[in-house]
């Protein structure tokens, strides 16, 4: 049985509701949001009509508020934020969807001025504004009417979009525009994008900052925000269409180059049956550009040799990508294609290719995920003299995927990551380098054979006569 001193709402009921109303005006007594919210409850027991009124009152306040909000005093304003959006959907919008519909719209147009007056590092404030969006969406829905009216309300949103606050809005409103609203968006789009803002003469041009190319003007910055807002929402209705053709003209010729763009493209022609543009789309990628191609390139340039009928060349692409780089998901999808028992001699041969791969910690990280642990101390007491102290991250993982059956390796890899903080002083890392001594201690027991490498207490002696005056760590 819960006792009666735990605080739930069961057991404050039976404080009665005059104690409780003490408590609450107590309890709101210098704290504004707090009473902005009982207010909002008191005016719900007159009607939506009456929490609308309030609700218009307070977002036409915070619309006009210009004090900057440091990052540590946001909170209440998304309390805030947050308590009139409840507010609209828990009051209003039940008994009058349209008038709920409208003031949410009005909440979102608080996104760009709150935004441009407060340090929202933490994403509070972003938070409350994206739980908006789909409440928007599901009024809409419900409401119904013009979607030609609808559209243009959602291209104006998509102009005031500086935050991202709306990068989600076509989408959302999918359903509600229909085919007509999203032709009619797409025209204003199309023409907005036209309309390119009028660069002034140099002399009046506005320098904002300073890059390694030079200044940084604003209207170059509008330039580019408006080619920005044009483009992705041209794209959100070419995918919401299934029109290709519509989302790859919102690239350039060099953009379908670039070896992520290429790849979305290709996979998106390759989904709509259109494998030999997908090919060429993808062999046409700059390879060069950045020195690196992402996994999501050739994984879409495997399966587009595969809808091509090139089984065999998909196969060697998928194995010589994960020899470069050692990316499991390659290799395992390689093992699938094989038939019976080929896989095993291949993934055996895989393994041995990984443990001569030149990069120590990329082979180590592979064998533990993979995994395969008995290969993975093979290659730490073969090659125990590239451990690299440094990549704690990995080798700490490593360490406590080995430690249950191979405590010798574990051993290795934590005396390395003890060994880089304290010959080059890494004072941040003592406490973790102790904590990996005694880990080393608590594993000593198990080991019967160190081998050539120094027992427990050689290490702990030989630690102690180079680094025994670091007592950051001996006190750590």
């Amino acid at each position: 049985m819960a006792s009666t001193k735990t605080l739930s709402a069961k057991n404050l009921e039976a404080l009665g509701a005059s104690r409780l109303a003490e408590l609450l005006i107590d309890l709101s007594a210098g704290d504004a949001t707090a009473k902005r919210r009982l207010r909002l409850e008191l005016a719900g027991q007159s009607g939506g009509a009456e929490v609308a009124h309030q609700v218009r009152k307070r977002l036409a306040t915070i619309a006009k508020s210009r004090s900057y909000i440091e990052w540590d005093k946001v909170k209440p304003l998304a309390a805030d934020l947050e308590a009139q959006h409840r507010a609209i959907i828990d009051h209003v919008a039940a008994t009058d969807p349209r008038e709920g519909l409208d003031l949410l719209w009005r909440l979102m147009a608080l996104a760009e001025p709150v935004f441009a007056r407060c340090d929202d590092s933490n994403g509070r404030v972003g938070a409350v504004f994206a739980a908006v969006l789909p409440d928007l969406g599901r009024l809409a829905a419900a409401v119904g009417g013009d979607p030609i009216a609808l559209a243009d309300r959602v291209f104006e949103s998509l102009c005031d979009n500086g935050y991202g606050q709306y990068d989600d809005l076509i989408e959302i409103l999918a359903g509600p525009l229909g085919k007509e609203g999203l032709d009619h968006l797409k025209e204003r789009l199309s023409a907005f994008g036209k309309e390119s803002p009028v660069r002034p003469p140099d002399e009046e041009r506005e320098v904002i900052g300073w890059s390694s190319h030079g200044p940084i003007y604003a209207d170059l910055l509008a330039e580019r925000r408006h080619a920005r807002i044009v483009t992705a929402a041209l794209q959100d209705i070419a995918i919401l269409q299934g029109d290709v053709d519509g989302f790859i003209a919102q690239y350039s010729e060099d953009e379908r180059r670039r070896p992520g763009i290429a790849a979305d493209i290709a996979g998106r022609l390759l989904a709509a049956g259109r494998a030999d543009e997908a090919w060429r789309t993808i062999e046409a990628t700059d390879r060069q550009r950045g020195g690196w191609i992402p996994f999501e390139w050739e994984q879409t340039r495997a399966a587009i040799l595969e809808a091509l009928g090139r089984t065999q060349d998909a196969q060697e692409f998928r194995w010589s990508c994960f020899a470069r780089a050692l990316n499991a998901s390659h290799l395992r999808t390689y093992l699938k294609r094989l038939p019976d028992f080929d896989d095993i001699e291949a993934e055996n041969r895989a393994i041995a290719h990984v443990l001569a791969y030149p990069d120590f910690r990329q082979a180590l990280a592979f064998l533990v995920a993979w995994p395969a642990l008995d290969r993975a101390n093979r290659l730490v007491l073969d090659r125990f003299a590239e451990i690299d102290g440094d990549h704690y991250h990995e080798l700490g993982i490593a360490a406590e995927a080995l430690e249950q059956r191979y405590p010798l390796a574990a051993t290795l890899l934590r005396r390395a990551m003890i060994d880089f903080a304290l010959t080059r002083a890494r004072h941040k890392r003592y406490p973790h380098a102790a904590r990996h001594l005694e880990e080393c201690e608590s594993l000593a027991s198990r080991i019967t054979d160190y081998g050539a490498h120094a027992t427990h207490e050689e290490y702990h002696a030989a630690l102690r006569s180079v680094h025994g005056r670091k007592t950051g760590f001996w006190l750590a």
